[in-house]
């Protein structure tokens, strides 16, 4: 089984440093007119957040453009990251991890908007290692032009099979995540979602977008480490 996590507001949380970080990286380039003003972010890719903004800074968007500003954004994260308590995990993440490795049943992994550089100071701020999460997916990966979330559950279960050198049928992997763009981006490629209510959806919503269960938090340790190892599509 593959298990693939999202970060922001499912394994944790840091206090909004990562738009401040984007936002002084992108002031740093561009002066004060660059905004996140009306800019979405949960559940969305890095880089489509950044062109976001550089477009509603009324600002060049190619892809020199956006990698500027994302060599600024580590820079000022980590800045940020240095903050007492602006980084923590979420109830129930330590537990659940070690848990599941515990029982070495499933294959620990990540499918994320973040870009790796930040997204792995962000877990390392938190005490969550990355090295545990053997398939990492990450919001530069997309093959294509836009990218979407919807293109990297098959990335994942192509790194699954570059790792174990077997195929796993999609309906064996779970993604955990906190918003509709995790949900909906497991379904379209048949894998199975685990919203979680711990950032700005709640859990009927999630319930909505189509995952196979949803739950307030990570903490029943045992109830959601049965139901993640188990390759039924159970609802709750």
């Amino acid at each position: 089984m593959l298990l693939l996590f999202d970060i922001d507001a499912t394994l944790l949380k840091t206090s909004g440093v990562g738009i401040k970080a984007i936002l002084d990286a992108g002031r740093e380039l561009h002066g004060e007119r660059f905004t996140a003003d009306g800019i979405e972010t949960a559940g969305r890719l890095d880089p489509l957040i950044i062109a976001d903004m550089l477009r509603r800074s009324g600002l060049e968007c190619s892809r020199p453009a956006i990698e500027r500003v994302r060599a600024a954004y580590h820079r000022h994260l980590e800045r940020w990251l240095r903050t007492p308590g602006a980084a923590y995990a979420l109830p129930g993440v330590h537990a659940l991890i070690a848990e599941l490795r515990r029982q070495d049943l499933a294959t620990l992994g990540l499918l994320t908007g973040n870009y790796p550089e930040t997204g792995r100071m962000k877990l390392a701020a938190c005490g969550i290692d990355e090295r545990q999460f053997h398939v990492q997916v990450w919001g530069d990966e997309s093959p294509y032009d836009p990218p979407a979330r919807d293109h990297l559950p098959p990335l994942g279960l192509g790194k699954y099979r570059a790792r174990h050198a077997r195929d796993l049928p999609a309906a064996h992997a779970t993604i955990i995540g906190d918003t509709p763009h995790d949900v909906r981006c497991a379904k379209a490629h048949g894998l199975r979602a685990l919203g979680v209510a711990t950032g700005p959806f709640s859990v009927d919503q999630l319930m909505a977008a189509g995952a196979d269960r949803a739950v307030e938090s990570l903490s029943d340790t045992p109830g959601l480490s049965r139901w993640l190892l188990s390759a039924e599509s159970a609802t709750a």
